[in-house]
């Protein structure tokens, strides 16, 4: 649940808006209790008859035990109304039980993929971490639920949006010792060019003193076109652009998240002066570092 959450809460909150709302409901509105004795408090009672962006449905033990023929009906019901469906873990066994599998390829958690083909011999069951086939998806457990949702990221708001959600978690690409649900996520780190990569990363280190965008080419030992076309072909945007918002990320998280003065957090992100802050702040949240302070939680 936390992987499929979180990574739409921190999107919101590296772009100062709300592209993501979600509801967390339960079938009969009750609060649940989980497998580790932690209980989820929800927003209210399933409604399959309201109309969805994403449906997503989360479940873990004993999964067979609790889909009634009454909750599959419901689940059928309300991926009609969706645009989009989703089976995080064993969520990926309710939409096959609900028939909304048949013919798709597939997966679900390593530990019950054998079971999970022998179950739904009509379901195209492949052992990657996350499957997406037409408007369904599945994912084989928590780590991969995040790269799917990372790449959901990426897909909406673009590939910094993305990898700034990744760093919020320090992120980064683990090898399984087995290959038995290997890495197929479109958000991999081993495909992204190495010299993005580079770029990226010295960005990252020069937020206070910044860079030309001449000498971060000639660190990574390539010509200024060169890098332009990288940025343009992963970021869809210039590395200025990209460079500039890496520094207002920055920014935003010192000015919602600690008291320091603008001053010094202008200086702590590489702007001249606290008006050319609040100006490049403005153009990128919609509202002045000010603004932004007052609304936070701090």
């Amino acid at each position: 649940m936390a992987a499929t959450l979180d990574p739409m809460r921190a999107a919101n909150r590296i772009s100062g808006q709300r592209p993501y709302c979600w509801k967390v409901v339960s079938m009969d509105g009750r609060s649940i209790t989980t497998s580790c004795g932690l209980t989820l408090q929800v927003d209210g009672r399933f409604a399959p008859q309201d109309r969805c962006d994403v449906l997503i449905v989360v479940a873990a033990f004993n999964v067979t035990g609790h889909a009634s023929p009454s909750m599959l009906a419901a689940v059928r019901q309300a991926a009609r109304r969706a645009r989009m469906v989703g089976g995080v873990e064993a969520g990926s066994w309710v939409l096959a039980m609900a028939g909304l599998l048949d013919q798709r390829r597939a997966t679900t958690h390593w530990e019950d993929l054998e079971d999970f083909a022998v179950r739904f011999p009509q379901v195209r069951v492949i052992p990657d971490r996350w499957v997406v086939d037409g408007t369904v998806f599945t994912t084989g457990g928590a780590a991969p639920a995040l790269d799917f949702m990372l790449a959901l990221v990426r897909a909406r708001q673009g590939f910094g949006a993305a990898l700034n959600v990744a760093s919020l978690y320090v992120y980064d690409e683990v090898r399984l010792p087995s290959d038995a649900q290997p890495l197929v996520s479109l958000g991999r780190n081993s495909r992204i060019d190495p010299r993005l990569t580079r770029s990226i990363r010295i960005m990252e280190q020069h937020i206070d003193t910044t860079l030309t965008i001449h000498d971060i080419a000639k660190r990574i030992g390539c010509s200024i076109r060169t890098v332009e076309i990288l940025f343009r072909r992963s970021t869809q945007c210039s590395p200025a652009v990209y460079y500039l918002s890496l520094r207002l990320q920055a920014a935003r998280r010192l000015v919602t998240d600690t008291r320091l003065p603008m001053a010094d957090i202008a200086v702590r992100t590489g702007f001249s002066s606290i008006a050319s802050l609040s100006r490049a702040f403005r153009r990128q949240f919609g509202q002045t570092p000010s603004a932004a302070r007052k609304g936070s939680q701090i």
